[in-house]
């Protein structure tokens, strides 16, 4: 159960600050950001959309233990008016005040479609809503939909995991999303993870980039 995962080192961390670790969980949409996140919790806390129809439209917590918390948020893409209210939406919540000028999110996951080639709405995602009103170190980018990044080949369905082939492409993927994202934004990112929510595949990755990316203070709302 991700519940328990490195919990007493979390428990450790989030005793020290005196607070309970905010994760707000963001991308385009059909990045599987909704799915992520019943895979982590193992039960469907967000409803996860069909076809190109977005779920996600309101800002919504999840508690996974005692010192962590996810923020599903909508996803970008989904046309100019909805764009621009949730647009208004992310950066309301990047905002929150935890008391005493501190802000309630502490770090902001960007979750990338790894079967997609087109990043420009994430870019814009960054340097439009992120970047401006977030501390660029307290910025992570991870890569979902693993088992599809080259239209399923590759991906062993019977133990779930890619083959060589595979993970040889997504390794690649992963250095050129670091490059792209230092280029178009101008941060330099943590190299991302990649995983697969659909199949539960190094979701113990994703969660050790966050863990290990937890900050030692709070995060002032003035940078």
């Amino acid at each position: 159960m991700y519940q328990y995962y490195r919990h007493e080192e979390l428990d450790e961390k989030s005793s020290r600050l005196g607070i309970v670790f905010d994760v707000m969980v963001t991308g385009v949409t059909g990045a599987g950001k909704s799915t992520t996140l019943n895979t982590i919790f193992q039960k469907e806390v967000a409803k996860v959309g069909s076809g190109v129809d977005p779920e996600t439209m309101n800002l919504d917590s999840y508690r996974l233990n005692n010192s962590f918390r996810f923020w599903d948020t909508p996803g970008l893409g989904d046309g100019k008016a909805n764009d621009k209210s949730h647009c208004r939406s992310l950066i309301s919540l990047l905002y929150k005040d935890y008391g005493q000028n501190h802000g309630f999110i502490d770090l902001v996951l960007v979750i990338i479609d790894g079967s997609s080639k087109d990043m420009g709405t994430t870019y814009k995602l960054l340097n439009e809503i992120i970047v401006p009103n977030f501390q660029k170190e307290r910025i992570i980018v991870a890569i979902n939909q693993a088992d599809v990044a080259m239209k399923g080949r590759y991906w062993n369905c019977l133990d779930k995991k890619p083959e060589r082939e595979l993970i040889d492409f997504l390794e690649s993927k992963s250095v050129s999303v670091q490059d792209r994202v230092m280029e178009a934004t101008g941060i330099k990112i943590s190299r991302p993870v990649y995983y697969s929510a659909e199949q539960n595949y190094n979701i113990d990755k994703l969660l050790d980039m966050l863990i290990n990316n937890m900050p030692k203070e709070k995060r002032r709302l003035i940078f």
